[in-house]
């Protein structure tokens, strides 16, 4: 499984709405282990020390850290893949989020996020009614 986007992953990313809010739904598993720099750590502290350093950084940049929360359970869905944590993450905008992605800071950060990310599904999405409000 993939930890980074394909360059058609981003293309079709930036064809989405540009002028709004996008929101990453953010899967994510857990090595049980981190591998270097973070030995010593379980998968999940190691990709916390990127994580706080990316709330700060996104935050910066006009981004929010919208929800975070461990899974616990599978209720509806017939699936072989398993996540260990559940984030949402909103960014000013699609081509905001390809900066933020891309900017050096990010990718020096990124060593503790591959010491400890075994997996990552990461799905944009947009804001959208599915039950248009009474008039």
């Amino acid at each position: 499984m993939s930890k980074y986007p394909t360059p058609e992953q981003i293309q079709t990313l930036l064809a989405g709405p540009a002028d709004r809010p996008v929101v990453m739904l953010n899967l994510l598993r857990f090595k049980e282990r981190a591998d270097a720099p973070d030995e010593g750590l379980t998968g999940k502290e190691a990709y916390q020390r990127y994580a706080r350093e990316m709330k700060t950084f996104v935050e910066s940049h006009g981004g929010r850290f919208l929800w975070g929360g461990s899974v616990d359970s599978l209720v509806i869905g017939d699936t072989e893949e398993r996540f260990d944590f559940v984030g949402l993450v909103q960014y000013p905008s699609r081509q905001k989020f390809v900066e933020i992605a891309m900017d050096p800071h990010v990718t020096a950060i990124g060593v503790h996020r591959e010491a400890g990310l075994e997996m990552q599904w990461l799905i944009a999405t947009s804001e959208e009614e599915l039950v248009p409000k009474s008039s």
